[in-house]
């Protein structure tokens, strides 16, 4: 039994994940912000810490991940207000990632997505230029650390059904570059199972592909 904890735990991608690992007999343990999401996630059979990553202390961070053999950051401002996109998607993601290397939790897999990089095209005053750019600085300090890392690098996410097939050698640029959230939530699981070795230290992009999940991450 793998004991997990997922940041953002309310999050679509999150609580389908949690169900899976939980499905799995995997100890999940979910954060979330607001209180009244608590019967949510517990519905998926995880357990719900009520914990502000965006102002939670470093210590506290530490406490809740202690124990824990695994880390995915789920959560997200998504480019919507300036000022918490930095401080969700950047500096409360950069804080959980020390947060896991003080508590010695080995792994950490991190949501992405496709368009996260600093040389992006997109307009200084669209707001996921800034989503881009937090996102894409995250990213270099996780691959800069000592963590057994993944980064997952989804497209545009959608709430079709899964198929549990996927591509990881995606055009951002096709009209293709989309993939269920479902099957976001079945590669996370994937990667925290028998996907573990083959998924180490990779930035695997993400769309709707014609691979099934196991083939394609391995």
């Amino acid at each position: 039994m793998t004991k997990i904890l997922i940041i953002g735990g309310h999050g679509k991608i999150a609580l389908q994940a949690a169900r899976l690992l939980a499905e799995r007999e995997d100890e999940v343990t979910s954060v979330i912000r607001n209180p009244e999401h608590r019967a949510d996630v517990e519905a998926t059979g995880a357990r719900a810490l009520v914990l502000d990553i965006e102002h939670a202390q470093h210590a506290d961070l530490v406490r809740a991940m202690r124990g824990k053999d695994a880390v995915v950051w789920s959560a997200g401002a998504g480019g919507g207000d300036l000022a918490r996109t930095y401080a969700v998607d950047q500096a409360a993601a950069i804080a959980s990632m020390k947060a896991a290397r003080d508590a010695g939790v080995p792994r950490y897999v991190m949501v992405s997505f496709l368009g996260a990089a600093l040389d992006h095209p997109l307009p200084y005053d669209e707001g996921f230029f800034h989503y881009a750019q937090a996102k894409a600085v995250a990213d270099a300090h996780l691959r800069g650390s000592s963590l057994a890392w993944t980064i997952l690098m989804p497209g545009l996410l959608t709430e079709d059904p899964g198929t549990g097939r996927v591509s990881t050698t995606p055009d951002p640029a096709e009209e293709t570059a989309h993939i269920p959230r479902a099957d976001v939530a079945a590669v996370i699981t994937h990667v925290l199972g028998e996907g573990m070795r083959a998924s180490l230290r990779r930035m695997i992009p993400l769309t709707t592909g014609p691979t099934p999940i196991s083939e394609a991450i391995g």
